[in-house]
């Protein structure tokens, strides 16, 4: 199969990986990609199950080393970062399940998750107090005020999602990265989840990866179709689907959205 050239976006990318490759054992899922994604895009990431899609996504966050090749964030390689100093750098990650903390409530949670980048010299109580007053700004953010003091453990499923969404833009993150955050949910849910990434701020950019194209037709203004760990094809959602190989193996979403 030979894919297309990989994606050169004309704004500067906040993050580039170059000829990255990821083995386990004898499988490889990343097969010396090229990828740039540019500041403040909403950069989709389709594939099949396997695809490397979530590989992709921890060799970013630094849960997982590649084999070969590099990772520049912000024109800085981070290849062999750990995943804390990433984090402080600015790039901030949910996951297929939500991380999230069930016995805390909705506000400690987001509280656990700012308490790593606060470094002043302040007494814990007054800390407790400010770092407070940033998690309840996050969860307005997402909706999730009436939910503030409910333990995490009584949210629904989508609102989980949306708890681990505020904890992650708590940290005030430049890129984050989106693991399926609409899976298992119900439709109002999923909507719900739309909403609140289209009002994500024009200044975060975002890395999402996603089985529901409708969500990622509504969202993205530039989608990846990966495929065995390789590049495929990158164009906005309006383009991608013509694209032969990748309309064979993702049918196009129902919705009819314009591309961004």
């Amino acid at each position: 199969m030979t894919a297309s050239a990989p994606w050169t976006d004309p704004a500067a990318p906040v993050l580039e990986v170059a000829g990255l490759t990821h083995r386990y054992g004898a499988l490889t899922t990343v097969d010396h990609l090229d990828l740039q994604i540019a500041a403040g895009c909403r950069h989709g990431l389709i594939g099949a199950n396997g695809a490397g899609k979530t590989t992709l996504l921890n060799l970013i966050a630094g849960t997982l080393y590649p084999a070969s090749g590099q990772i520049y964030y912000q024109d800085e390689v981070i290849t062999g970062w750990p995943v804390h100093r990433r984090a402080r750098a600015g790039i901030g990650r949910t996951h297929q399940t939500p991380a999230i903390l069930a016995s805390l409530t909705a506000v400690d949670n987001v509280v656990a998750a700012l308490w790593p980048h606060h470094h002043r010299p302040e007494w814990p109580g007054r800390r407790r107090r400010r770092l407070r007053t940033a998690a309840m700004t996050a969860l307005a953010t997402v909706g999730l005020t009436p939910h503030a003091h409910t333990p995490a453990g009584a949210l629904s499923h989508g609102q989980r999602r949306l708890l681990e969404l505020a904890a992650v833009l708590a940290t005030r993150p430049r890129l984050v990265l989106l693991d399926e955050p609409a899976a298992g949910l119900a439709t109002a849910d999923r909507d719900l989840i739309t909403n609140q990434l289209l009002a994500l701020p024009a200044e975060v950019t975002v890395l999402l990866v996603e089985h529901h194209l409708d969500l990622i037709a509504a969202v993205c203004d530039t989608v990846t179709a990966l495929h065995h760990g390789r590049h495929l094809h990158t164009g906005t959602p309006e383009t991608l689907w013509q694209h032969p190989q990748v309309a064979a193996a993702y049918p196009r979403p129902d919705r009819n959205v314009p591309g961004c």
